[in-house]
């Protein structure tokens, strides 16, 4: 026998990646729920050939289900996580609720797998936030060679990233402007269409976002803790895939050739980088892909031993639903899973 999977916010942007990704990638399960709040009781949703019904989350039991990947949001996780996990199923979180407990493991397979065996306490393993993943597959290969001590990255970060309410608003206002319409404005703090919005997440007493302190606190915890980051996270009228100008310092000399042929060789990257017009990568392209892709490397001259890069990933995938999959894997792999039902 194979595993059950519960998919819980199959309704959502990512909920739904997660199915198409379990059906893409052939996850050994025997069967797949899907799981939703009680509004969304009885909808229907596809995994691969199959369509699934919709069942209600406060009603489900956990009880013989292995794994359950969790896109609902951070208040509902709150709520639901550790319940699920005391009913014995493993709980892979895509929301910010258990990133930073210290009983949590936050993992990206390319970038701490080890780290996944901590996750007994509390059977939760957390997704990192989409921004940091695809920023962290392009660091670790870099910082295993010639130690990373700063880092200073610009996201370009699109409107999936804040559900599919955002995704119709940025829809919505582009139709607006040409049609003559009226202009709504309800996810964003200011017009998305043909703009970009220097803010992600409420802001913080230091000035930075929500959004940019998880950046810095996520890369500590997977990478490095010595590592200094800082971060300026913006919204831009793209429906899918997050880019990201960063710029790196290394504690030893790292040049572009030799970060160019570690980035190759690493897992999960693609390098992309013919250092003519069109010669890179970027979100639309990067769209329905899986791969970190990584552009215009560079040695910035303006440090020592400094080096900038272009990072683009789509935040769907990668940045959510893919790497919450990777992590199921993992466990399938290992046989970390507290019932191991396969034969």
């Amino acid at each position: 026998m194979g595993y059950k999977v519960a998919v819980v916010g199959a309704t959502g942007n990512v909920g739904r990646e997660m199915l198409d990704i379990l059906a893409e990638r052939a996850f050994p399960a025997d069967e797949v729920v899907a799981i939703a709040s009680r509004r969304s009781m009885g909808q229907e949703v596809s995994f691969g050939d199959k369509i699934l019904k919709v069942q209600a989350l406060d009603t489900y039991d956990f009880s013989d289900t292995d794994i359950c990947l969790m896109s609902a949001g951070g208040e509902t996780s709150k709520e639901w996580s550790p319940r699920i996990g005391q009913a014995g199923c493993v709980v892979i979180d895509n929301s910010s609720a258990f990133r930073y407990h210290q009983d949590v493991p936050l993992i990206v397979p390319e970038v701490n797998p080890d780290a996944i065996t901590d996750f007994s306490k509390l059977n939760i393993i957390a997704n990192p936030n989409c921004s940091t993943a695809q920023l962290v597959v392009a660091l670790k290969p870099l910082h295993d060679v010639a130690k990373i001590s700063r880092v200073v990255v610009a996201t370009y970060q699109s409107v999936s990233g804040a559900g599919k309410d955002a995704m119709d608003e940025l829809f919505q206002q582009t139709r607006s402007v040409f049609t003559a319409g009226q202009m709504t404005q309800e996810k964003f703090p200011k017009r998305i269409a043909f703009n970009v919005i220097p803010q992600i997440d409420v802001f913080m007493e230091d000035g930075f976002t929500k959004e940019e302190w998880k950046m810095m606190a996520e890369t500590k915890k997977m990478l490095d803790p010595k590592i200094k980051l800082t971060a300026t996270c913006v919204r831009v009228p793209v429906f899918i895939g997050h880019a990201e100008a960063v710029n790196v310092e290394f504690e030893s000399p790292m040049s572009a050739e030799q970060a160019t042929a570690l980035l190759r060789s690493a897992p999960g990257i693609l390098v992309v980088d013919k250092r003519e017009p069109g010669g890179y990568m970027t979100p639309h392209e990067a769209a329905g892909e899986d791969a970190t892709y990584i552009s215009r490397i560079r040695e910035d001259a303006t440090v020592e031993n400094g080096l900038a890069f272009w990072c683009v990933s789509d935040n769907l995938r990668k940045g959510a639903a893919l790497n919450t999959v990777q992590i199921a894997e993992m466990l399938v792999n290992r046989k970390l899973l507290p019932r191991h039902q396969a034969a």
